[in-house]
This record gives structure tokens, C-alpha cells and sequence, in this order.
């Protein structure tokens, strides 16, 4: 049998070599051009080494900034130029404080960046600053999933570059250097399982004390997303220390949720309660809440190489397409209004909402990875054009009174990470005009005295003063790797893997050997007996490999009407 690391290389070296020519010009190819291929046909190379370096200074203005008015706090506050720690006054501020401990979060989440700039020694400054100056036995309650993400995914990382034998980003480790990040992700680990240790169900309690384990009366509705998306993480820990207990919790988690699902139509809720398994929300959808536990198990599979990940990927986004996906049925072909994915009710499939978020923009990119090519295309094109009618992403936007029903754009990176994901898989220049226009976005509205700020609202682009983390570990990191294209990131794209934080990890054999995977999937359960079915994904014709990804006349379509101009 081949090893699914071997497939799965052969893949990425075939989707990031490029399904579209490699060139940065298609119209040579077409005549006559019409004016959306003009404008997006080609990039001039002076202008893509333009943008790589102002996306560098957009992050250092960033990284600079927090570390002169804000470490050690967690995040910067880039109006006032002062540092943002957990709210102590307030402790219900969860807001704040699910994600803010007092350990220098920005720092720590932003410690690959620094390695994909290839910034050597601000690098293992960074990473001495965290090992003597950060401690984790502090009286703060966080959100398991945020820590997990931001903190933990950023430590292993980390660790994991500095041991890396071939050392792409230049000489990454430390002389003194002796496990220690390992030795800190395993403390914050240890202090998660306490979630998982008193649940009824198996499905960790959102939130703990770093100190004292789960808080008494804590809340114990969790989100899908929350429970479901720490594999990756935890797999990776485990097979790092020896220690099976934090892969284990997390695939009991999955599990759980997996026959939590509706008897019908076999869809997921959006909130659950880790006492019952009584679902409380009752929403299903590609965004808020249920996005990265769909994104984990495709992730999962890659990394680790089980088939029952890959086996409920397939079955999931099979549903969703049976389900939520409203419009024409083809994204490149035929009659009826663009393709969207809509939140639906859980029970009976129906629309549940009539609006979509934010973080559903992310779900181009797991397309990308799943091999379903126009249905990326589709699915980043609606976000594009939401982008250039308010010139950030809001919250959430009506789909039919076509406005925005949660106004504020706290520096997401979720749209930048699908727009560097379909580039690599195309090599198509359309989404460098897109990543131009997220970089003079970000630059002509959201920057502040002291770095970058949330937009408050959309429609008059008032700020607020925070930097939230991932600003740096992702929105940066994501727009820089799209304009350099001889970054060791993209050179090697079959050997990394971004987590659901942007944080990087190998794609490599070791992950696929652990004693105990034969008593972890073992189990008579149905679901791992399956066979894996095929996922029906359509590929890209070949007389569109020199042109835009999605025609000329469909994105015109959907500009008008959403009133953008093109």
C-alpha cells in the first residue's frame, strides 16, 4: 500500500506546481482582451518584490511597535501605544480574557513569522525572551481552543524549525538550546486536560484555570470548532514526548461529536453542551464555530495519515455541499445566481440565517487543500468582492439585504490565507492583485500610531485600539509567502503544513509511526471500517489555464450585483 504521506506529496507537488501556467501573464494567450483581463492578467515582477517588502515593513512596523510599548502584555494596543494583558477587573470580559493569560502571546505567536522572514537573529532572540520569561502557572482562565491555536501551535512550531536538520530559514538554533519550547508546550498541554478530565462526554470544558483546572460553575456550552480542532496540536505533542493521552482526548473528542450528528441529514450544531451532548445551537455552517473542526480533519489525515480523519472530511464536506451550497451548480459553466454556502439548520437542512462571516472565507482554502479547485475559486471570488465593496472584510454580511450585520474587521487572516493558498495552487497572477489590494487596505485604513488597528465599523472605518495576535502570526505571514514566491515555504510546499493559526509544520514520516496508533484504531466503530469514498471534486478545464480563474462575465456577475466596481 502507498504511504498517504507519498500521495499527499504527489498531490501538493502537482496542485503547487501550478494548474494554470507559471507565468505572471495569461493574455498572450487571448485575443481581444476584455477589461477585467486587462486589469488582472498580469503583475510586473518590480511590483511583486514592491509588495514583498512592504508587506515586511507592514509586520516589523507591528512587531516593533508591540515590543516597545506593549511586552511582556499579551497584545498591543496600537492607538495609544500601550500594552493589553487579561481583563482582572472584569473576569466575564470573555473577550478579553479566553484569550489573553499574561504570557506574552504576541510574542510567542509570532515566533515563525520572524523564521519565514528568515530573521535569524530577532528569532532566537524571541525565542530566549519566551524560555526565561514566560511561565504558564499563572491564575488565568483561558479558552482551551485560543490557547491551544495561538500558544501551543506557536511552541511546537517553533521547536520544531530549530531542530530541523536542513534549517531552510538559516541557522534558527540557539547554541544553549536544549528542548526547552518542547519542555513549555508540554506544561501548557498538561494544564488542558483538566478540561477533559472532569467532561462527562468526553468533550473538554472550554475553558480552564492555568493554575487550578477547570473553574467551579464554569460554563459548559462549547463550540464544534472549540472541541473539535485540537489534533493537530495534540497528535503532534504526543508524538513529539511519547505521551498518547493528548492525541487521545482530542480523537475521543472528534468521536463524540462525529455521533453527535443529526440522524437526518447528518449535519453538526454549532454550540454543545460537554455535560449532556444536548446541542444548544443548532446552526450549521462553514464559518463561525464549526470552520476549523472541518479544516482538522483533513489536517489531521495529512499530517498522520489515518483514514477515519479523512473518511469524516469526505462525509462532512459532502453534506455540506448537499446542503448548504445555494446557486448555480457549476462555478465556471452554466445559468442561476454565484455559488454560496449559507448557514442551514441542523434538523431539516433549511437556511438558518440569511447572513454568512467572516471566517467562512477560510473555506476556499480548505478546498485547495481537498483538491476542489473551482469551488475555491467560487468561494473566494464572493469574498473578494465584499472585500473591495467596504475594503475589509465585516463580520458578518447579509447576503440578501446585501449590507453587513456585524460591522467591526478585527485584521482577520482568513481571506489572505485563501488568496496565498489558490496563488500556490495556480500560480494565477489575479491573486496578486488581490493580495495588492488586501496590503493598501490594511495599510490605508487600519494603520495606527503605534501598528495596526481593528476597524470598528465598516461603514465609516472608525478604529479600535487592539492588535489581536494573529495579525502577525497570520494575516502577515500569509501576505508575505504570496509575494515571495523563493521563500523556502513555497520552494518545499510539499513539507510544511500550516496549522488553523498559520503556525508551520513538517509534513514528515515520523508523524506516521507511533506504537500506539494499532490500539487507537482498533475500534469495530462503523465509521473506521468505512471505506474512504472519493471526494466529487471538479478540476480545471484546460483551455481556462491562461485565463482568469473565474470568467471574466461570472465575476462581473457577482460585482454588480453587489454594487462593486470592478
Amino acid at each position: 500500500m502507498v504511504s498517504t504521506l507519498s500521495v499527499y506529496v504527489v498531490l501538493l507537488q502537482i496542485v503547487f506546481q501550478g494548474l494554470y501556467t507559471s507565468e505572471c501573464a495569461f493574455n498572450i494567450f487571448r485575443y481581444p482582451l476584455n477589461r477585467v483581463e486587462k486589469k488582472y492578467g498580469t503583475l510586473p515582477e518590480n511590483e511583486r518584490l514592491r509588495l514583498k517588502k512592504d508587506t515586511r515593513d507592514m509586520f516589523y512596523f507591528g512587531y516593533n511597535s508591540y515590543m516597545k510599548y506593549a511586552y511582556p502584555k499579551d497584545e498591543l494596543n496600537p492607538i495609544y501605544c500601550s500594552g493589553r494583558g487579561p481583563d482582572r477587573d472584569n473576569p466575564s470580559n470573555i473577550n478579553i480574557n479566553d484569550i489573553l493569560g499574561d504570557y506574552s502571546l504576541t510574542l510567542i505567536d509570532a515566533l515563525d513569522t520572524l523564521a519565514v522572514l528568515g530573521d535569524v537573529v530577532e528569532f532566537r532572540k524571541a525565542v530566549q525572551l519566551v524560555i526565561e520569561n514566560v511561565s504558564f502557572d499563572k491564575n488565568s482562565t483561558v479558552q482551551v481552543f485560543e490557547a491551544n491555536i495561538r500558544l501551543l501551535g506557536a511552541l511546537l512550531s517553533a521547536h520544531l524549525l530549530i531542530r530541523d536538520e536542513n534549517q531552510p530559514f538559516g541557522d534558527l538554533e540557539p547554541e544553549w538550546y536544549d528542548g526547552e519550547l518542547l519542555e513549555m508546550a508540554s506544561d501548557l498541554a498538561s494544564r488542558f486536560l483538566p478540561a477533559f478530565d472532569n467532561s462527562k462526554t468526553g468533550l473538554p470544558y472550554p475553558r480552564v484555570n492555568l493554575r487550578d483546572g477547570v473553574p467551579e460553575g464554569s460554563r459548559t456550552d462549547t463550540c464544534t470548532a472549540g472541541a473539535g480542532s485540537l489534533l493537530v496540536e495534540f497528535g503532534v505533542l504526543s508524538r513529539l514526548i511519547g505521551d498518547p493521552v493528548y492525541e487521545m482526548s482530542a480523537r475521543r473528542a472528534n468521536k463524540v461529536l462525529w455521533k453527535l450528528r443529526n440522524s437526518k441529514t447528518g449535519l453538526l450544531g454549532n454550540v454543545v453542551d460537554v455535560n449532556t451532548g444536548k446541542w444548544v445551537g443548532e446552526l450549521s455552517g462553514v464559518g463561525a464555530g464549526l470552520d476549523s473542526f472541518y479544516e482538522y480533519l483533513l489536517k489531521a489525515y495529512i499530517l498522520f495519515g489515518h483514514p477515519e480523519d479523512y473518511f469524516m472530511f469526505n462525509e462532512t464536506y459532502t453534506l455540506i455541499k448537499q446542503y448548504m451550497r445555494r446557486g448555480r451548480p457549476n462555478c465556471n459553466s452554466g445559468t442561476g445566481d454565484h455559488p454560496l454556502y449559507v448557514n442551514v439548520d441542523m434538523k431539516s437542512g433549511g437556511t438558518h440565517t440569511t447572513w454568512i462571516d467572516s471566517l467562512q472565507a477560510a473555506f476556499a482554502g480548505v478546498q485547495v487543500l481537498a483538491g476542489d479547485m473551482e469551488e475555491a475559486i467560487c468561494t473566494h471570488a464572493l469574498y473578494y468582492t465584499i472585500w473591495k465593496k467596504y475594503g475589509v472584510l465585516p463580520e458578518r454580511f447579509n447576503w440578501q439585504r446585501i449590507s453587513p450585520d456585524v460591522m467591526f474587521y478585527p485584521l482577520r487572516p482568513e481571506f489572505v490565507e485563501s488568496t496565498y493558498l489558490l496563488y500556490q495552487a495556480t500560480k494565477n497572477p489575479f491573486y496578486l492583485h488581490v493580495g495588492r489590494d488586501i496590503l493598501n487596505s490594511l495599510n490605508n485604513l487600519t494603520k495606527a500610531q503605534c501598528g495596526y488597528a481593528t476597524i470598528h465599523s465598516v461603514l465609516d472605518m472608525t478604529l479600535e485600539d487592539r492588535m489581536e495576535s494573529f495579525f502577525l502570526s497570520e494575516t502577515c505571514k500569509y501576505l508575505y509567502l504570496l509575494f515571495d514566491v523563493e521563500n523556502p515555504v513555497n520552494i518545499n510546499s510539499h513539507r510544511y503544513m500550516f496549522t488553523t493559526e498559520g503556525h508551520i509544520l513538517p509534513l514528515a514520516t515520523w508523524l506516521r509511526q507511533k506504537s500506539w496508533d494499532a490500539d487507537l484504531f482498533s475500534s469495530t466503530d462503523p465509521v473506521l471500517q468505512a471505506n474512504i469514498s472519493q471526494a466529487n471534486c471538479a478540476a480545471i478545464s484546460e483551455e481556462r489555464l491562461y485565463g482568469l480563474p473565474l470568467k471574466s462575465h461570472y465575476l462581473e456577475q457577482i460585482s454588480v450585483s453587489l454594487g462593486v466596481d470592478l
